[in-house]
This record gives structure tokens, C-alpha cells and sequence, in this order.
């Protein structure tokens, strides 16, 4: 096997908001990539608007920069366990990972589940404590607690021996010492360089190019994107697809990629060790291989974790249907989650015995709702259902998948958390006192305990709470879990909202909509404060005579309605109710629309 010396790759792992987009923003900074008065955006990787409102990453990047002769391509991971599935394609491009850790949070179960994944892997591990200059940090007990991490982790002895580096990403400096201050990323490139080893390749081999990501580009169409590990590619040269059944089919490279910063380049040739954008493969898969023509060896393919959350989809059907957005029938909606099942293998994508209704699972229900809200950026409508988990039967047990449930809290808030976990057939299994105001507690839950529940526990902890959680393997079925207590207040007619109608159902529970809104029969319009569902007039307008009434003059106080977004709607919706998502409007409404249907 022979090295090539003059390339790196490496992947940054972290938990969600522990800034590695931040530390990448620095490093194409510092490498000189920008001109002094260029524009440039912060958060350069988060390139889609769902991520930069968010403040996570969703899809996998990737970017390079040149440090002293040798090419560093960098891989941006997603820290959400949602998102798993890219995480796991991408470690299979790169040789070595770089860990970040908060200096004040300490390894959180994201980073456990990446930091998992690249150790079994097989990658050096290179770890940086980001964020020293919070007032909280406490770099010396992180450290201990990533070296816990690892030991836990089963990490090799090479692995355990691992370099640290202490960053402050947000102003661009690194040290390996904390009584020196740093000055620059340089310590950082230079670790890279020394730790993480260079791409290993067969020279006798022929072409081998695993497929990791997919993309589309409107000039030359779908582009084919993963590391070369074998050979040498050509623009304009023909080769062989090895399908996942053992397939081969003849292709040509029409376009050949490389990458420099943030930008596609078009390049002649690539070899070993290079991560490359093909075009001109329409018929490829993710874990699928590129090959020689004239020997195709396909490479092993992508394993990835089963989705543990499905969710009903189906075309908008509601009075409103065909108002707010540009694709509404069934057949465009069935094209689009084909498609996001061709580029993203951690969805699947099921037809049901409906033929406008399509089963969608995933990882979890972060991960469906991001595919739901950017369908409706681009304009679909669609109705969705509550979130369910797929269970499995083994010897005539059923068994569900189970949650590492991490919650940070302040110390008074834990009655609260606990109170609400029980009931939810959570197991507490580890608690510690950093003896800074907060507490970190750990449970094991089954998954469906957790649907519905974020919403709670920032209502519990004001806000001030973080919950992070994990898949942690399949058990058998826990029992009946509680969901919602409340209600529903149904609008009984189709019409506008009034304020007189809204003022005199204020005290039945709390309402979703404001005054002037149009609603229709079947909508959910409000929470009932009492366990039942409940028929309302919210359409409902004062009786006008001209007799003046000693009340006339009082004006009504309305409470303001309850706003919620997408993750709360679908937490909120029970087994017999639906979500109508439009480019403009989230509404809840019963699956029966017509009262005497419904009871």
C-alpha cells in the first residue's frame, strides 16, 4: 500500500451548537481562502436556511482548504442522532476525526453517538475543547470526562492517545497549553497534519469510488459525490456502476469536481485519496461503487441504523386544499419523497393501501419534521399524522426502541423533570452535581415517551433546560404511555372568526386562532380545558338591534392565541387528528370532518 503525503481528510464531530461550523468558518479564514474585503456570510456551511435559523447542521459538507503544500479536506458532520445516517456515510470518506467538546457542557450523547461510530470505524481521534473563554468553562473536568468517554467507548490504546487542543473558535485561536494564550489555528493545522494519517491506496488496483452523498446541480444535473480509493479518474472517460444486487452498467464522467473552499472546481483528473463530484451517472445509489471498466471491483456497502419513528403522509384533502400552495395532488407529492428517499437513505418511503398516502419513516421525529417543513418551503401541501414507532417481533415479543435520555437542568427544577419522566416509563440511571447550579441526569425510555414531551420541559425548566437524547437499542414493549390529557375545541361550521365568539369560548380553554380567521368544519380552532372533545361556534357574531344595551360600549379582552410551530403540532396531534401543512399555515383538524362522523 503507498500513502499520499500531499492530502488529508478529516471529519468534525460535536454535539449540536458546540461550534464546529464556527471552528470550520475560521479555518477557510485562516487559510487564506478570502479576499481581505470579501462578503462573506458567518456559518459559511450551514448553506441552507432551514440550518442557519435552526443553528444546526442538517446535511453533510464538505470543503477544503491548503495548509503548507498539503490539501486538508474537511467534512461537516451533523451532531443531531436524527441525522445518523450522514453521519456514517461520511466517516467513510475521511482517515482521522476531530472531536469538539464545549469547554462548559462536556461530552454530550451526540458527540457519544458520532465519537461511537468513527471509533469503530477505526479513525484517530483528534479532541478540542472549544469555547474556553465562557465564564462556566471547566476544560481540566472535560477532559477527564471525554477520557471516560473513551474508555466507555472501548476506544484502543492508539485511540486513547489522542492529541488536545484548546480553542476559542469564535476568535480563530488554538493552543495546546491553557497558561499560553493562542494566536492563530496554526497548532491546529499543524495537528492535523501530524495526526491524521494520509489516504492509503492499492497502486496495482484499478478505479474504486464509493458513492456517499448525492446532489443536483441545474447545469449538468445529478452529481455522484465520495472519496476515490483505488485509482485514477478522467473527465470524459467511460467506466463501470456495480449496483448493490452485484449489477454492472457502463457509464461516462461527463464532469469531473474537485474542491477548493467552498467552491466546485472543474478539474481534468483526480487519483486515490481525493474527494471528487461526478456528473453524467443518472442510475447510481448511495453505498453504490464506481469502478474500472474493465475489471469493476465494488467496494463493501453503507450500513445504517434502522428508523425508529413513521409518520402518515398524504395529499391535502381539507376545504382550504389548493390556496397557499403550488403542489398539491398526490402525484407530485409521491415524486418528492421518492426523491428524498433516493438522495437521503435514512428516510424510507412505504405506499399504503391509499394511493395518496405514504408511509415516511425515519430516525426520529426531528428528522421527519425538517423533511416536512422543507417540503413546504418549496411549496407542497400536505396532511400529516401523528408520529408512531416501529416496533419489531422477536419469538413472539414485541420490542420497541429505547432513548438514552440526557437532561442538564438547575438544581431546582428536578422535581419537575422527574415528575414528568415516570409516567413516561423513564428509568433513572445515572445522576451527577457539577456543584454549579446544575444537575445532569440520565434516563433509559422507550422513543414514544419522548414524542411530546420537549415542549413540556421547556415550559418546566423556563426555558433553561437542556434535553438531549439517544437511540439506545430495542426492549420489550414498556406498557401504556399517557399522551395528551386535554381535548379539543372543533369548529362545528365553516366561516371567519369572531372576536364576540372568541371572548365567550375563552373560558372552555385555550384558543388557536385569532379573530378574522378563516376556519372550516373539523378544524381545531382551541385545547378544551376538560378531556373531551368539544363542538364550537367560532363563526358566531353579535346580534345587532337597534335597541342600545347598557353593555354596548365594553370592550372584550381577548387572550392572545397560543402560537405553535411544527414540532409542537405534531407532539400535540392525538391518533385521531391531523396536521395540514402549507407554505403559510399549520392546521390542526380531525381526520372526520363532519360532527355526526366524528361521534
Amino acid at each position: 500500500m503507498q500513502h499520499r503525503e500531499t492530502i488529508r481528510n478529516v471529519a468534525i464531530i460535536a454535539h449540536v451548537d458546540h461550534g464546529k461550523t464556527t471552528l470550520v468558518d475560521a479555518m477557510l479564514w485562516q487559510s487564506g481562502l478570502f479576499r481581505e474585503n470579501e462578503a462573506v456570510p458567518e456559518r459559511i456551511m450551514d448553506s441552507i436556511d432551514l440550518e442557519r435559523e435552526k443553528g444546526i447542521t442538517i446535511m453533510a459538507k464538505n470543503t477544503a482548504v491548503t495548509y503548507k503544500g498539503v490539501h486538508i479536506n474537511i467534512v461537516d458532520t451533523p451532531g443531531h442522532a436524527d441525522f445518523g445516517s450522514e453521519v456514517e456515510r461520511t466517516l467513510t470518506l475521511v482517515d482521522g476525526v476531530l472531536l469538539l467538546v464545549d469547554a462548559a457542557e462536556g461530552p454530550l450523547p451526540q458527540t457519544r453517538f458520532v465519537l461511537k461510530k468513527a471509533l469503530e470505524a477505526g479513525l484517530p481521534p483528534i479532541v478540542v475543547i472549544n469555547k474556553i473563554d465562557r465564564s462556566d468553562a471547566r476544560p481540566a473536568e472535560v477532559l477527564d470526562e471525554v477520557y471516560d468517554l473513551f474508555i466507555d467507548l472501548d476506544a484502543t490504546e492508539d485511540q486513547l492517545d489522542f492529541p488536545v487542543l484548546y480553542t476559542n473558535a469564535r476568535a480563530g485561536t488554538a493552543t495546546t497549553d491553557l497558561k499560553v494564550e493562542g494566536q492563530s489555528l496554526e497548532p491546529l493545522f499543524e495537528t492535523i497534519i501530524g495526526t491524521v494519517p494520509a489516504p492509503r491506496f492499492d497502486p496495482a488496483a484499478g478505479l474504486q469510488f464509493r458513492v456517499t452523498m448525492l446532489d443536483w446541480d441545474d447545469y449538468v444535473g445529478r452529481l455522484v459525490i465520495g472519496r476515490i480509493v483505488n485509482g485514477r479518474v478522467r473527465q470524459a472517460e467511460r467506466i463501470a456502476v456495480v449496483h448493490r444486487d452485484g449489477a454492472v452498467e457502463a457509464a461516462k464522467v461527463t464532469v469531473l469536481y474537485g474542491y477548493e473552499g467552498l467552491k466546485r472546481i472543474e478539474i481534468q483528473e483526480a487519483s486515490a485519496g481525493d474527494i471528487v463530484a461526478i456528473a453524467g451517472i443518472e442510475s447510481i445509489d448511495i453505498g453504490e461503487t464506481i469502478a474500472d471498466l474493465e475489471n469493476p471491483v465494488a467496494q463493501p456497502l453503507i450500513s445504517i441504523d434502522e428508523p425508529t419513528v413513521s409518520m402518515l403522509f398524504s395529499s391535502n384533502v381539507s376545504p382550504f386544499a389548493g390556496k397557499e400552495g403550488r403542489f398539491v395532488t398526490s402525484p407530485q407529492l409521491r415524486e418528492r419523497l421518492m426523491k428524498e428517499k433516493k438522495l437521503n437513505p435514512g428516510i424510507r418511503v412505504e405506499e399504503t393501501d391509499s394511493p395518496d398516502t405514504f408511509r415516511v419513516s425515519g430516525r426520529g421525529e426531528l428528522q421527519l419534521a425538517i423533511l416536512i417543513e422543507m417540503m413546504r418551503r418549496e411549496g407542497y401541501e400536505l396532511e400529516v399524522g401523528k408520529p408512531e414507532i416501529i416496533t419489531h417481533q422477536d419469538n413472539g415479543r414485541t420490542l420497541e426502541p429505547m432513548e438514552h435520555l440526557v437532561v442538564d437542568v438547575p438544581e431546582e427544577f428536578i422535581g419537575a423533570v422527574t415528575q414528568k419522566i415516570g409516567p413516561r416509563r423513564g428509568a433513572m440511571t445515572k445522576m451527577v452535581n457539577h456543584g454549579t447550579g446544575r444537575v445532569r441526569l440520565e434516563y433509559r425510555l422507550p422513543s414514544r415517551g419522548l414524542i411530546g414531551y420537549r415542549t413540556e420541559f421547556l415550559t418546566d425548566t423556563r426555558g433553561t433546560g437542556l434535553l438531549n437524547h439517544l437511540f439506545d437499542g430495542w426492549d420489550e414493549w414498556q406498557g401504556d404511555i399517557a399522551h395528551r390529557q386535554n381535548g379539543a375545541l372543533v369548529a362545528d361550521r365553516t366561516g371567519k372568526t369572531t372576536g364576540y365568539a372568541i371572548d365567550n369560548l375563552q373560558a372552555r380553554g385555550t384558543m388557536f386562532v385569532s379573530p378574522g380567521e378563516p376556519v372550516y368544519e373539523g378544524q381545531i380552532v382551541g385545547e378544551n380545558s376538560r378531556d373531551n372533545d368539544l363542538d364550537v361556534n367560532i363563526t358566531k357574531e353579535k346580534k345587532l338591534t337597534n335597541m342600545r344595551a347598557s353593555t354596548a360600549d365594553e370592550g372584550i379582552k381577548l387572550t392572545p392565541p397560543r402560537a405553535m410551530n411544527l414540532e409542537q403540532c405534531l407532539e400535540w396531534i392525538r391518533e385521531d387528528e391531523l396536521l395540514e401543512v402549507t407554505p403559510k399555515s399549520l392546521r390542526l383538524r380531525k381526520r372526520a370532518m363532519g360532527g355526526r362522523r366524528r361521534f
